[in-house]
């Protein structure tokens, strides 16, 4: 059966590509309406941050395509509507391991590996054209930017689960990647970015390199948030990653960016039409 997604509070352990966290989520199964955001800064400002909330939720709608339409297979909650750019995929909610992303093409941009042909340099149309404009707008402002990775299939992420395995052992491993299935990288709409600064690593270093403060400051500009922000751990259930920028469109991007949300945060207060 096929629903909307929502539930109540949880404790959930999310992993990130290096760690686990443990947080509180807010799922949903009929409507997105009269949800609140789950975040301990809720319970310790009280009123004040109840009312400003709520003044959010009066702004704030969205057409029912954009939601996650959710089925159970196997326990699992598979989302169907996979091409939705707005999709919301983590430890809860799974894209079928049969999902390749049909419009998958290859940014015009610089990417630390070079001119290699590898899966990790595709993005869905849509976002390369972002991804293009928005590296130009920082080579314009003197920064130079690199793509180190975007798309991750279903086959790809189990082979980086069973290395993770091999070397560590299931436990640790769990800890330390994504079950296939959960990586947002799958849906061709993420992309990892670094710079020569930080040798061209994924590390949170990345926050205090000029490339990365433009990256934070203007990517919304173009479309893409940065999905796993620093103090939202228990929300996004993600370690900070300010390396990780989602492309959601620039209308989204831009809401989002403004009222400092996560993706989770908007869905949860955001009102269907």
């Amino acid at each position: 059966m096929k629903y909307k997604i929502t539930l109540a509070f949880a404790t959930i352990v999310l992993m990130s590509g290096c760690q686990a966290i443990e947080f509180n989520f807010i799922n949903k199964e009929d409507t997105i309406e009269n949800q609140s955001l789950s975040s301990e800064n809720e319970n310790n400002n009280g009123s004040q941050n109840s009312s400003e909330e709520g003044q959010v939720e009066n702004l704030l709608t969205l057409p029912a395509q954009y939601f996650n339409q959710i089925e159970e297979v196997d326990g699992e909650k598979v989302i169907q509507n996979y091409e939705n750019t707005l999709v919301l995929v983590n430890k809860i909610y799974s894209l079928p391991d049969s999902y390749i992303p049909s419009d998958l093409v290859r940014p015009n941009v610089n990417f630390s590996f070079g001119d290699a042909e590898v899966e990790k340099a595709l993005l869905r149309q849509e976002a390369a054209v972002a991804l293009e404009k928005l590296f130009l707008a920082a080579e314009n402002d003197g920064i130079e930017l690199f793509a180190i990775s975007g798309y991750r299939s279903y086959n790809r992420q189990i082979e980086v689960f069973n290395a993770e395995v091999s070397m560590k052992g299931l436990e640790k491993a769990a800890e330390a990647v994504a079950n296939p299935g959960q990586s947002e990288h799958q849906t061709g709409l993420a992309m990892d970015i670094s710079s020569r600064s930080v040798n061209l690593d994924l590390t949170q270093d990345f926050e205090n390199t000029i490339e990365g403060q433009w990256l934070a400051a203007n990517a919304h500009e173009y479309g893409f948030i940065l999905r796993y922000p620093k103090g939202k751990e228990n929300i996004t259930g993600f370690k900070y990653e300010p390396w990780h920028f989602r492309y959601v469109g620039k209308d989204f991007a831009r809401t989002i960016y403004e009222k400092d949300l996560t993706l989770e945060e908007y869905f949860n207060i955001v009102k269907e039409i």
